[in-house]
Parts: structure tokens; sequence; C-alpha cells
């Protein structure tokens, strides 16, 4: 999934900054010996993902917290559904309540709205691809969401994979020049993609020997008639306001790879609440 350093400093790093010098409100409330018991429900519809990193979030802040799971991740859920339950001490309950639920409902939240995605092409070759348009900082969360709602990752950041893009190829001068360069300095083992707005710059991409194609912004026309000049030879990939309205349409056209931004940087939180329904106090 991930290296567990790597979630372990994102959740420190999350916890840290809503706590800081400590939680004032749980502080002062709570006395300090209370246990408790609390569920996360789904108060919507959603598909779940992010179920770990929830309770990762309280065990963190400590370590004999009890969680349970009651969904896994690419499940759906529906209103009332239970997501998780945590027991024992009830100050860092309270206290990692809303980094675990900001977590979750972004991460449920993208995997519900990329499920949308791939249910609307159902039935064509298409896959649906996620960007690099993603919160700062929770890029792994953010893709793994898009992998649960049944999604797939493009290239993970800028050093593990090849796009030139229009400002790549101004700077370059023109695309037979960009992917010249590029060829002469990566591994034989790297694939180069190239962005292409019309029929011109897919066949001068085609004549510069391009590894896959990205047809950016193009009409349902152009993109046919693109899937038609490039006959399977390379993979396509459509990318550009790729709303649920039209995505079906695209994936008609007979292009293998459809780039939904959307899917990560406009994607509603899923609607999920965590309660607390059980307090104990020790007698004194």
């Amino acid at each position: 999934m991930w290296p567990p350093h790597v979630l372990d400093e994102l959740i420190r790093k999350t916890l840290a900054e809503d706590i800081g010098p400590g939680d004032i409100t749980t502080g002062t409330v709570l006395r300090g010996d209370e246990t408790g018991y609390a569920r996360a429900t789904a108060k919507a519809g959603l598909v779940v993902a992010g179920i770990a990193v929830f309770g990762e979030v309280f065990r963190t802040l400590e370590p004999a917290l009890t969680f349970l799971s009651r969904k896994r991740d690419g499940e759906k859920a529906i209103k009332g559904d239970v997501l998780a339950e945590i027991s024992g001490s009830l100050a860092p309950i309270l206290t990692a309540e809303r980094v675990a639920l900001n977590l979750l409902q972004r991460m449920c939240g993208i995997a519900t709205l990329t499920r949308r995605y791939v249910d609307a092409i159902a039935g064509t070759h298409a896959k649906i691809l996620d960007t690099r348009k993603t919160a700062p900082g929770l890029r792994i969360l953010d893709k793994y969401a898009v992998r649960a709602g049944g999604g797939f990752n493009h290239r993970y950041a800028l050093y593990d994979g090849v796009l030139i893009k229009d400002n790549h190829i101004a700077a370059a001068g023109g695309i037979g020049d960009a992917v010249r360069r590029v060829r002469g300095r990566i591994p034989h083992t790297l694939k180069i993609e190239v962005e292409v707005k019309n029929k011109g710059e897919l066949e001068e991409a085609l004549i510069a020997g391009a590894d896959a194609i990205l047809l950016d912004n193009m009409g349902l026309p152009e993109m046919a008639a693109a899937v038609k000049m490039i006959a399977g030879r390379i993979p396509i990939e459509a990318s550009g306001n790729m709303t649920l309205e039209r995505i079906r349409e695209v994936a008609a056209t007979g292009v293998d790879l459809i780039s939904v931004g959307a899917l990560t940087h406009s994607a509603a939180a899923a609607d999920i609440s965590l309660n607390v329904v059980r307090v104990e106090k020790r007698e004194t």
C-alpha cells in the first residue's frame, strides 16, 4: 500500500497541526480517566476508502486504543452503516477525532466519485485514471482512494514517468525536438507520452516516436479520428473536461485511458460522523 514510515510521518504531521501544544477543550472538560466507545457511521451512501488510515490516527495518539473496522476499503456503505469502532481512553479519541475524520471523509469522497466514473463507462475497454491534481501532502492517500474506487493511477509524481505537455513543447521548440531530447536522456525502460491538441500535433508525435498519446481537450469527432489514425499501435489517453455527463461518449470513441482531475481536486468529502455512545468513569 505505502511504506509504513510515510504514513506515520503524514499522520504525525496532521495531528501536530491540529493539536499543537495541547487540546485545551478535552484537557479541561475531561478528568483524564474516562474510558469510552465510539463508532463512525455513514450518513449517506459512499464507497469506503481509508479505514486503516482512520484507525492509525487514533492509535498514533494512543497505541492502547482498540480499533475495529466494520467495512473494508472498496466496499459500498449505505446511510446508517457503521464503518468502524474505537474504544479505550476517551481523551485521545476526542483529540484525534477531527484529523481522523478529515482523512477518512476525503478518501471516501474520492473513492465514491471514482466509482461513479468507473460505473459510467462499464462495458467499454477504457480505464479511468487520476492525475497529479491532489491535495499537497496527501497524494499517497488520494491516489490510494482512487484505486479503492475502482480507478487506476497515472504517474505518481514527476520522477516516475515522462509526459511532454504544451509548455515543454514550447520550451523545446517543437514536439520532435522535445521527444528527441528526452529519448537521449532517459533509460530505455521509460516510455514517453506526448500531449497533443489537434491532428497536426498528433502526426508530429507519431513521427517523433511517442510511446503514448494524450489527447488534450479534443472534441468527440477528433478523438474518434485520432483512435482510427493510431489504430491500436500505442495507448491513447483522453483528458480535459471529463465530466460524468460526457464520460461514456468519450469512452465510446475507443480511447484506452481517460484521466479525470476531478477525482481528486473536486470530490466532495463523504458524510461520516463519529459519536461517543458510551462513557465510563473510574470510581474514586
